[in-house]
């Protein structure tokens, strides 16, 4: 059954209070380079690009991280922390990734696959839990989100199986081919396609965790509530067993972001607790 949340100032406050700000030492690194020198070399776009802002606590052991992606429809947008998830006791690793029409959407996702096994193969060395990594991020990065998390090829070239990712949060990402896609290939933004782009190609039972979060269905850009509540209930008809999805009523696709932050955290604190109860 569809989880439909009405989400207005005074909740907010009230989650906010119940993840106060931990009182924990951070450091910032920023412009970490996700892949090797000997494939980015000669490529100045891919190196200024396919980099990471890594935010973590330094006094803290077996850290959860959250990986995420910025939006901006895969062709625009900047690595970004968003402010909310700082002091929360958890590591952000901010992806910046190339876009599209300089190169080819396949490619963004293949850098956030990237950069998702970068964070596998070193959270450890910084203090992290290498099974306590979460994927998220807003619009085109919530399409990022699942394609990683769902699409199993992009992380096996890393020698990662994407079933060791703890949770994937999407925020109003495309649960079909991206419009991005589409428009490479010619078609057009309000005609719905499915293949091998779309995350719904992947719908799988062994999927990691899948909270999904939406704006309201009357707000939100094109169809973008319906085409999640479909990836909810085909995951559900396939036997996925931790799959549920948020409508958060009043916010349009610009606004749903921010009542979705504290969403995100308290998912990543109960997958977490439940994962080190294991």
């Amino acid at each position: 059954m569809n989880l439909r949340i009405t989400i207005v100032f005074t909740l907010t406050l009230l989650v906010s209070s119940v993840f106060a700000q931990e009182k924990n030492n951070y450091k910032t690194e920023t412009s970490i380079h996700y892949y090797d020198t000997d494939i980015m070399k000669g490529n100045a776009y891919m190196q200024q690009m396919c980099v990471v802002d890594f935010y973590y606590p330094t006094d803290i052991d077996n850290f959860a991280t959250i990986v995420w992606f910025h939006g901006g429809g895969l062709t625009g947008g900047n690595r970004e922390i968003p402010e909310y998830l700082k002091n929360k006791g958890v590591a952000v690793v901010s992806v910046g990734y190339r876009l599209s029409p300089t190169v080819k959407s396949l490619e963004c996702i293949k850098d956030a696959a990237a950069a998702t096994a970068w964070t596998f193969k070193n959270i450890e060395k910084y203090g992290g839990n290498s099974s306590l990594i979460f994927v998220s991020g807003m619009s085109a990065g919530g399409y990022l989100t699942y394609m990683v998390g769902l699409d199993k090829k992009q992380l096996a070239v890393h020698d990662i199986d994407a079933n060791k990712i703890a949770g994937l949060i999407p925020f109003s990402g495309h649960a079909i081919t991206h419009f991005t896609v589409r428009k490479e290939r010619g078609i057009s933004g309000e005609q719905p396609f499915i293949d091998e782009m779309a995350p719904l190609f992947y719908v799988r039972a062994d999927a990691p965790p899948l909270l999904i979060i939406t704006g309201d269905r009357e707000l939100e850009m094109l169809g973008r509530y319906e085409e999640n509540a479909y990836m909810m209930r085909m995951m559900k008809v396939a036997g996925h067993k931790h799959v549920r999805i948020y409508e958060l009523d009043g916010s349009n696709h610009g606004q749903m972001m921010y009542p979705a932050l504290p969403l995100l955290i308290r998912e990543v604190k109960t997958l977490t607790k439940e994962i080190m109860l294991e």
